[in-house]
């Protein structure tokens, strides 16, 4: 089972009502997870995804990177730790072919452990070295989700609680051209400009599908839902990659989609598609909400 397979198991389930202080994972703070990452052995490019599959699992409070950042395997994810608060841990490779930052990853998950602040761990890495760690924790009565790539030993794979391999969480080849088309576009039209159409029509297709597999009975749709199934569905989707610093800022600037906020302060966000609109583009704000 996958990750976003267990966690939506769980949340039908009510099981997250075990957890003591953890609140419901697509509402309040949910289980307390920590969250390791071997960069030694994993490429930066799935952490959009990642970090998407783990807000469906709980609250990501401690994340750690591993490895030797004097290293130039390490330089692609120099950029990466600000974009998810992750903490940069170093771990200099002192002696020739041994493994050092697998080791500092075992010592700080054990640390973890015994301080019984944390419902679940994340082990990122497709290393057979952790399968010892995930029994031990789970021996705790704590849940393993681990993440790694086809070449993952299966004894790590079924030590786990959960297993999600990279291919989930790497973005598809659409979106990465989306991506990368809406830089190009915001680069060189300056703080606003109109995608052309057939960007706009890819990125609310996604969008307007996200929406309708999360209408309620009175005919709109929590945000925080279709947040959700893009995170099922697309988990590489960012609303950063097309210069948003937020799902809601995202939907508001496309012109299929009506947009209110309601609660005190309009926190609550709840959105529907606008009846017998066609759009053409979707205009993108760099500084959007």
């Amino acid at each position: 089972m996958d990750a976003v397979r267990f966690a939506r198991s769980r949340a039908r389930s009510g099981a997250n009502a075990e957890y003591p202080n953890s609140g419901s994972v697509t509402g309040g703070h949910g289980p307390r997870l920590a969250v390791l990452i071997d960069g030694d052995n994993v490429s930066p490019e799935i952490v959009d995804g990642l970090f998407g599959v783990i807000a469906m699992l709980g609250d990501a409070t401690v994340r750690r990177l591993y490895g030797d950042w004097t290293q130039a395997t390490m330089r692609g994810w120099k950029s990466r730790p600000g974009d998810h608060a992750i903490q940069p841990v170093q771990q200099f490779a002192t002696c020739p072919g041994k493994n050092a930052t697998d080791g500092a990853m075992i010592i700080d998950a054990m640390d973890l452990l015994h301080r019984n602040r944390l419902d679940g761990f994340c082990i990122v890495s497709s290393d057979g070295d952790f399968t010892r760690l995930a029994l031990r924790i789970r021996e705790e009565g704590v849940f393993v989700h681990g993440f790694g790539d086809r070449q993952t030993p299966s004894s790590f794979i079924a030590a786990c609680s959960s297993f999600t391999r990279f291919d989930r969480l790497r973005p598809s080849k659409e979106m990465r051209w989306l991506s990368a088309t809406t830089a190009d576009a915001t680069q060189t039209a300056g703080r606003q400009t109109d995608l052309s159409a057939h960007v706009a029509q890819q990125m609310l297709a996604m969008i307007e599908e996200a929406v309708s597999a999360s209408i309620e009975e009175d005919g709109w749709s929590p945000l925080a839902k279709v947040g959700l199934w893009l995170a099922l569905h697309e988990p590489a989707f960012n609303p950063r990659h097309f210069g948003f610093a937020g799902l809601g800022g995202f939907v508001e600037a496309c012109p299929a989609i009506n947009v209110r906020r309601c609660g005190e302060g309009g926190h609550l966000v709840r959105v529907r598609l606008v009846e017998n609109k066609v759009p053409t583009a979707c205009e993108v704000t760099r500084d959007g909400a």
